[in-house]
């Protein structure tokens, strides 16, 4: 289950920050939309839609839904299918491709926290020099 251009279908995944994953979340980006029917999204995967209805039933993945019930792929869907298809051929079953796919999840938002608190760090830390300088000069002034 290779992806195009000579990119393998985990390589392709792990760019993407959005993909629907196992708990149901998805991005809030444009790849988020659902806008493939089954068919066409079992096509650009290569899978079949059983499958793809297995994975929805198994938790893996839960695509958009029209008023009227009809399931709606996005990019990131579409993604997912092609790591759990990635996984699969690796040799896992369906659990195991769930557990995987939620470690990824979490460890995605982990490092995003991660960065976020590594952000806020070397704020407070240019704060403190700067309240340290000014410090210095008031101990200055006051002798």
């Amino acid at each position: 289950m290779a992806a195009s251009d000579g990119e393998t279908a985990a390589e392709e995944y792990d760019g993407g920050g959005s993909a629907s994953v196992a708990d149901g979340t998805s991005g809030v980006d444009s790849d988020s939309r659902g806008v493939y029917a089954i068919s066409v999204a079992a096509e650009l995967v290569g899978t079949g839609q059983q499958n793809i209805r297995q994975y929805e039933r198994k938790g893996l993945l839960t695509p958009d839904r029209t008023d009227g019930g009809t399931r709606r792929y996005s990019e990131s869907d579409l993604a997912t299918l092609r790591r759990i298809g990635v996984l699969l051929d690796e040799g896992l079953n369906l659990a195991g491709v769930k557990l995987v796919l939620e470690l990824e999840a979490e460890n995605r938002g982990l490092t995003k926290d991660n960065k976020g608190l590594a952000d806020d760090n070397r704020e407070l830390r240019a704060d403190n020099r700067g309240l340290r300088k000014d410090l210095k000069r008031a101990r200055g002034v006051a002798r």
